[in-house]
């Protein structure tokens, strides 16, 4: 791709259960880490790259993220009155996102870039004609917060393949990817998992990844905000934003 995608779809509908009681009262995207609320972080990086429209979803808590994102610029909401999961989310946006592969962030994780910005590295690995998803991938071995058993292995021409039952993986899915439109092609109304479209993408060789360069946190309980938040700050090339 020899542009950033103009356009981005923020995930922030969830319902934050393992959060709670912090979520009670505002949704999991807009808890503080480190002195910067976790949709302020994804706005931030959008921002740094350039893209100009964002849409963000909202479910639990939707008029809090309203709120406060008012007067940011270029960004449109996608309520959602029952929850989607993540395809159906973006699928209802669809309308809102444009024509061409559009960047999706998940707004309940943080992610620090390594020499160059997660997402102009997606960008530049973006080959419209080979893919129609491209995922952000971290390794397991240096995700805050993980203790799974990875998502995917990614061979030499970089692409994707889901491990299978039993398989240890290297690599995380990272919460922020491109996406094409033509990858909801038939896609079911309704609630469904982006997971339903990732293996259509990779039943047809057209699922890829790259392995994120920089530090990555899933803040998954309460108890881990302060660890998260301490690890951040010591990290030496940070991009928090402060």
């Amino acid at each position: 791709m020899s542009s950033i995608p103009s356009h981005a779809m923020i995930l922030a509908a969830g319902l934050g259960l393992r959060m709670r009681p912090l979520t009670l009262e505002r949704p999991k995207p807009l808890i503080p880490v480190g002195g910067r609320c976790m949709l302020d972080r994804v706005l931030d990086h959008l921002d740094d790259v350039g893209v100009a429209r964002r849409v963000i979803n909202t479910h639990w808590l939707g008029e809090t993220i309203h709120h406060h994102v008012n007067g940011r610029p270029g960004i449109v909401f996608s309520d959602e009155a029952d929850l989607l999961e993540t395809g159906g989310g973006v699928r209802k946006a669809l309308p809102l996102l444009g024509d061409d592969a559009f960047f999706v962030c998940n707004a309940d994780i943080v992610w620090t870039d390594g020499p160059s910005p997660a997402l102009a590295r997606l960008a530049a690995a973006w080959d419209d004609k080979r893919m129609d998803a491209l995922l952000l991938l971290q390794r397991t071995a240096t995700a805050f917060g993980y203790e799974g058993h990875g998502d995917f292995f990614v061979d030499t021409s970089g692409k994707a393949s889901r491990r299978k039952e039993k398989q240890i993986s290297p690599t995380l899915y990272a919460g922020v990817q491109i996406l094409h439109p033509r990858l909801f092609e038939g896609s079911p109304p309704g609630k469904f998992s982006l997971n339903l479209l990732y293996d259509k993408a990779e039943s047809e060789g057209r699922l890829f990844g790259i392995v994120h360069d920089g530090g990555w946190y899933h803040i998954g309980t309460p108890d881990a905000l302060g660890q998260a938040e301490s690890r951040l700050l010591s990290e030496p090339h940070d991009d928090l934003h402060e």
